[in-house]
């Protein structure tokens, strides 16, 4: 059976990374992340890169049909790409997007349409996209908060929610340490 990365890579690439090349420089920086956590996933680790990779594809200009990219990325990849389910409602809830999508009137639509994946890998994908800069670098999750609140402004709707999620996304990445803590203390 091929591997979810061999199809989302290609697939990332060719949505973002002529038309938003920064953003797919983020992509590819988040899912290195994922491939740096895989010891606390399991089977779930190409699972969890591939949606890494493409978590933001609703940027795409093809693709923002809603300005909600995580519902448009998501919408993209149920409807015209045919992706394995846990990648489309990885990429659908990625980031806390259910409170983004409450301050846009859209939670009930972004829920009705896309179910949760298990904490575990909601969490994960949290901390690969909150610990990777716009331009691919690993980073920290205040420091990513910081940045994205400065660049959208802090009374803009997407200052409001980073801020709001703040804590949310600290205790995701709070969890994930654990995990990874514990996964390198058991002996081999």
């Amino acid at each position: 059976m091929p591997k979810l990365t061999e199809w989302a890579y290609p697939l990332a690439e060719s949505l973002l990374a002529e038309p938003l090349p920064r953003r797919w420089k983020h992509c590819l920086g988040v899912a290195e992340r994922a491939r740096a956590i895989a010891l606390v996933l399991d089977q779930d680790a190409d699972l969890l890169e591939a949606a890494a990779v493409l978590h933001d594809i609703g940027y795409a200009p093809d693709l923002a049909k809603t300005g909600f990219h995580p519902l448009d990325g998501a919408r993209y990849l149920r409807d015209v790409a045919g992706a394995d389910p846990r990648v489309i409602n990885l990429v659908a809830h990625h980031s806390c997007a259910w409170m983004e999508a409450e301050a846009r009137g859209m939670r009930e639509e972004l829920e009705v349409e896309f179910p949760y994946e298990s904490a575990h890998l909601n969490d994960a994908l949290c901390f690969c996209d909150m610990n990777t800069t716009p331009d691919g670098m690993p980073t920290n999750p205040i420091d990513r908060i910081n940045e994205i609140a400065g660049r959208y402004g802090p009374e803009s709707l997407i200052g409001t929610f980073i801020r709001r999620a703040e804590p949310e996304i600290l205790a995701c990445t709070s969890r994930v340490l654990e995990r990874v803590a514990a996964a390198k203390s058991q002996p081999m």
